[in-house]
């Protein structure tokens, strides 16, 4: 499609909403073709819109306002998220790539970009697992929830039970229909997470069934009793998303690191070694199990489930949670 006025006007001439300007540039950029990358760098873009327009972000709807201040408070937003355990190093560093690409589309030029995604955000990609992961023991699980009960911190501490027992993302373990997970486990020993799933692209929900063991139905029930009255999950009717994120997830955070936990990603990681080893009956790689020698198909066997219950559906994936084939 055409510039709808000079390259000047509102959003570079591309229209007076933000999102469709990034939408109808990237078609611009790729001539109408490779709609699967056009979607990909459109769902990131759309991602960047909602957090302009959100309490957090700049209010603006205009492109001409972005500048490279905006993208490193963005970039500073995304570091938060992957220390929440809401977004992964790779999903981050493709939506900042991705809004680089856009704004280079919508502008003409790339006088406003974040050079290097990995260095603004300060981490760096890495597809394998190399230091076991925190919070595989549960003693120390059990010292974390009752500190955080003692602090009142209930909803968190459902988080991290949840994050435990089922390998959540934190939006998810937010977000979860508790109702309708107790009422899977109690009939069907099993339950599918749907609700709060990865939000790189837009309508990632495929069947996630997870094993409903008693530690699961335990951290349900716990959920259960401190989501708030008229909720289905641990919001509030009156309470966002983002405002329990700053408000009650983020000031926890020093409880988590007293106890050398860095994030709730790394619980992800736990119940992912957990479940290697009791599918292949080896401890997971970066464990020191050496079950992929003894038994590769196996070992690829387990990689593949877990990619499912992790919401990854890619095998390679599992080798940032467990430990790679070395």
């Amino acid at each position: 499609m055409a510039l709808v006025g000079r390259r000047n006007g509102r959003n570079f001439g591309y229209g007076r909403q933000l999102s469709y300007a990034g939408t109808q540039a990237l078609k611009d950029l790729f001539g109408g073709g490779h709609f699967a990358t056009v979607k990909a760098h459109n769902d990131r873009w759309q991602a960047f819109v909602r957090w302009c327009r959100s309490e957090e972000g700049p209010g603006y709807n205009d492109a001409r306002k972005i500048g490279r201040q905006t993208l490193l408070k963005y970039a500073q937003h995304l570091r938060e998220q992957i220390d929440h355990g809401a977004l992964s190093i790779a999903t981050a560093q493709n939506r900042l790539s991705s809004v680089n690409r856009t704004l280079a589309a919508l502008r003409g030029d790339q006088y406003v970009k974040i050079p290097s995604p990995s260095q603004a955000l300060g981490f760096q990609r890495s597809t394998i697992r190399r230091i076991a992961p925190q919070g595989q023991d549960r003693q120390l699980i059990e010292r974390i929830a009752q500190e955080l009960n003692d602090q009142k911190q209930h909803r968190v501490c459902a988080i991290m039970l949840l994050a435990r027992e089922t390998g959540m993302r934190l939006r998810e373990a937010i977000l979860a229909d508790l109702p309708r997970l107790h009422r899977e486990a109690k009939q069907l020993g099993r339950i599918n997470i749907q609700d709060g799933t990865k939000g790189g692209r837009s309508g990632a929900s495929a069947p996630r069934w997870i094993v409903a063991t008693e530690l699961v139905k335990n951290a349900l029930q716990i959920a259960r009793n401190c989501s708030p009255n008229g909720s289905r999950n641990l919001l509030s009717r009156d309470e966002s998303y983002l405002q329990f994120l700053q408000q009650v997830v983020r000031p926890t955070r020093d409880i988590l690191h007293n106890f050398d936990l860095k994030g709730f990603h790394e619980l992800r990681a736990a119940y992912a070694c957990e479940r290697y080893e009791q599918i292949t009956g080896h401890l997971a790689p970066v464990n020191g199990g050496k079950g992929y020698l003894q038994d590769p198909q196996l070992d690829r066997t387990a990689r593949k489930q877990l990619s499912i219950e992790l919401g990854h559906n890619r095998v390679d994936v599992a080798s940032a949670y467990i430990g790679g084939r070395k």
